[in-house]
């Protein structure tokens, strides 16, 4: 009797069907952001694509430092993908009700390509590290066989971290309220509507802040940091400015994805934080660092720039060519 008892005291998971996306509160013109959400999502998957399709297509951008480039382009393009399609479908054309199954799946991808960003940039630094402070042994120490060993074991380490971390939600029991109060299946907000107790969630989180964005971010900085030292010993400020240059499309990136997403997260446990100020940080913060990297780079990065002009200018001198042979044709 006993052990019946015991078994029926219980409780039992409940999942609601679906989730409430609740976005933002009051704020009056509100479609407009979303449409420059929109165009903000073309001119990454244009910019990326693009990005993608150079490295690919010219052979001498086969090289270690282009293939980390190539795998931040595949990340910020999935990750646009995983977030502003949903957005605009569950906002611009009123579709706030998500599956559970849905709202999971949803919420893995978004984190998993964010993440992967930030284990990239770091990838990324480590590259700039070897070329300045070991310029000579730069070819012996990083090749594209290391390069490509290194970025699979990262995707599986953030495979391994997301997927100890997002099937937790399913041991939650949802009770209370089916509203999430964030534009996309956010894990946080989502954890909080569980009636029993969410303390492992909230750990994982943790888990997951600490080691895909702080330590990336600390071993970027202790990277610049060896290679201020190293540029120091540069004799003349021209070579000092030479090497830093090719350092400066990297600094960019880690400035636009690091400094917005750290600062909210240092906000939100500070002090808190309106829904709406929240939403527009993190929203901005997963959006506009995947539209500007391919641009940071393309107008920063010399050889990129150069392979650019030249695909454009034989495109255009095949445009041209088309009337030409027309009017042979016809003459003929």
């Amino acid at each position: 009797m006993d052990s019946l008892n015991s078994t029926l005291s219980v409780p039992s998971i409940v999942h609601p069907p679906f989730f409430f996306i609740n976005g933002f509160y009051n704020i009056p013109h509100v479609k407009y952001y979303y449409i420059f959400l929109l165009f903000v999502f073309v001119v990454t998957v244009l910019g990326n694509s693009f990005v993608m399709f150079i490295i690919c297509t010219q052979h001498s951008f086969h090289t270690p430092k282009y293939l980390a480039l190539f795998n931040l382009a595949v990340a910020d393009l999935c990750e646009s993908t995983a977030l502003i399609p949903n957005l605009i479908k569950t906002f611009l054309f009123d579709s706030q009700y998500i599956s559970f199954d849905a709202c999971i799946s949803n919420m893995f991808f978004v984190f998993f390509f964010s993440f992967m960003e930030s284990l990239i940039l770091s990838v990324m630094a480590y590259d700039r590290f070897v070329a300045i402070c070991f310029p000579l042994r730069y070819h012996t120490i990083i090749t594209n066989r290391k390069m490509a060993v290194i970025l699979t074991i990262l995707w599986t380490y953030n495979s391994l971290l997301l997927v100890s971390t997002i099937p937790l939600i399913t041991r939650l029991s949802f009770c209370k309220s089916i509203v999430v109060d964030s534009y996309f299946c956010d894990h946080g907000p989502i954890y909080r509507l569980a009636c029993n107790d969410y303390y492992p969630n909230y750990v994982m989180a943790y888990v997951n802040i600490v080691f895909s964005l702080y330590i990336p971010f600390i071993l970027i900085v202790l990277s610049y940091v060896f290679i201020t030292r190293a540029l120091l010993k540069i004799a003349t400020w021209e070579g000092r400015l030479k090497a830093l240059k090719t350092c400066s499309s990297h600094l960019i990136l880690v400035a636009i994805y690091y400094l917005p997403v750290i600062g909210t997260y240092i906000a939100a446990v500070t002090f808190t934080l309106h829904p709406n100020a929240r939403i527009i940080n993190t929203s901005l913060s997963f959006a506009i660092p995947p539209m500007l990297n391919p641009i940071i780079y393309v107008l920063n990065t010399e050889e990129i720039k150069e392979c650019t002009k030249k695909h454009f200018k034989r495109k255009k001198v095949a445009v041209l060519k088309k009337p030409m042979v027309a009017r042979l044709y016809h003459n003929f």
